[in-house]
């Protein structure tokens, strides 16, 4: 990229998309502004896609910009979050992710395991403290009891009743159906019945079996994960989607994710929103075996956010900010490349921290407030599938008149 573009990289958000199109390529400018004509759903060809994907210099800043715009037609300027906690109830895992420093084997000195009580405990302190959602995943301990996951969400809601449970990585399905031999079908069923409410679109980091071999030998394949997050679809079961940049994967391996998401997506309307969550590289096994890159660049965090909002536009509506993973000002700065959506206050976050994120574990919702006013939208806190939205004050610089024009743009 020319030192000049990278001069303008963070300050990208002052600029305009008339200020830049007429510096970008031919081929970019067409595709971008295809898509901004007809921004409903306009599919671009591979070789459009790739072009974006690839886009460097004043064509990267043109892509940014653009997904802006894209933002702002689709999601207008409201940016959500969800009050909610995670629960990882265990570091044990037989899998052995490279990518992952968080999971422990059985005889470490620091694994952890919590019982059903005090899994329900954190549930309950999560809900006095505003949470309306909890998200429970973990590792995967061996001789794990068959409808431990079960238990689970039995206890949570036993304990609060309320409380959406937005649980299980498609990895701990497929380990649940192993351990059960029920058919996957049946087995999501089962959990819905006794209180899972959604599922999180997680264990997909790159689907490109080639990769995840490097990535995770152990883990469900391409192939396991789409009949999965599918399945659960058909089941009435929404789903967030994933993908993990900034690794060994390159930019064509984002634009055939992407596609495949936007493919499940059209066929089951299942997916309530888009995350991408980049690889934190510190820790891992995967950098220190010279595997993988020492994380995103800043174009790449950028980018990919851009990306999302659009090829996947008129498909998911909903581009998150992961965080965790980000620093104060790198999070705003893709709230102005396509992000519509901050995330979860976590209350307590221990993988991205593990493998060495120092973003914290607990973002407050005033703290959400203050970032989204920083980044000159209005901020708005929602439930896990988009479908109550409430604005929250004070507004300043923001009329109430303004905000509601806003949310209903």
């Amino acid at each position: 990229m020319p030192s000049t573009a990278l001069a303008e990289l963070e300050d990208f958000p002052g600029l305009e998309w008339r200020d830049i199109a007429p510096r970008l390529k031919v081929g970019v400018r067409a595709a971008l502004e295809k898509v901004l004509t007809a921004w409903d759903g306009t599919v671009l060809s591979r070789e459009e896609e790739l072009a974006l994907a690839y886009a460097e210099g004043d064509d990267l800043l043109g892509l940014l910009l653009a997904a802006n715009e894209l933002r702002a037609e689709l999601a207008g300027n409201l940016v959500t979050y969800i009050v909610n906690r995670n629960i990882n109830f265990t570091n044990i895992c037989f899998v052995g992710c490279k990518f992952c420093a968080f999971s422990r084997g059985p005889r470490e000195d620091d694994t952890y395991f919590l019982t059903l009580e005090q899994v329900a405990r954190k549930a309950r302190e999560a809900w006095d403290l505003g949470a309306t959602e909890v998200c429970i995943q973990g590792g995967l301990p061996r001789d794990l009891s068959p409808f431990y996951y079960r238990d689970i969400l039995r206890a949570v809601k036993s304990a609060v009743p309320g409380m959406h449970c937005h649980a299980f990585s498609p990895m701990e399905i497929v380990y649940g159906v192993e351990l059960t031999g029920m058919p996957l079908p049946d087995y999501l069923l089962m959990l819905k019945d006794n209180g899972l409410d959604t599922l999180p679109g997680t264990a997909a980091e790159i689907l490109d079996d080639q990769v995840r071999e490097v990535l995770s030998r152990n883990k469900l394949s391409t192939a396991q994960w789409k009949d999965v997050i599918t399945t659960a679809h058909a089941c009435g079961i929404r789903t967030t989607s994933t993908l993990m940049y900034g690794h060994m994967e390159t930019p064509e391996h984002w634009v055939n994710q992407l596609g495949l998401l936007r493919e499940i997506q059209q066929q089951t309307g299942g997916f309530t929103e888009f995350v991408p969550l980049g690889f934190v590289h510190h820790n891992t096994l995967l950098f220190q075996q010279g595997l993988a890159r020492s994380g995103p660049t800043l174009a790449e965090h950028l980018k990919i956010h851009a990306l999302g909002r659009v090829l996947l536009a008129g498909s998911i509506s909903n581009v998150q900010v992961s965080w965790v993973k980000l620093n104060r000002r790198l999070s705003q700065l893709c709230l102005k490349a396509g992000a519509n959506d901050y995330g979860g206050t976590l209350m307590e976050e221990n993988i991205s921290r593990e493998a060495g994120a120092t973003a914290g574990q607990y973002t407050s919702p005033q703290d959400f407030q203050a970032l989204i006013l920083e980044a000159g939208r209005i901020p708005a806190e929602r439930n896990t599938t988009y479908s109550r939205i409430q604005i929250k004050l004070p507004l300043e610089p923001w009329t109430q008149e303004e905000a509601c024009e806003a949310e209903f743009a």
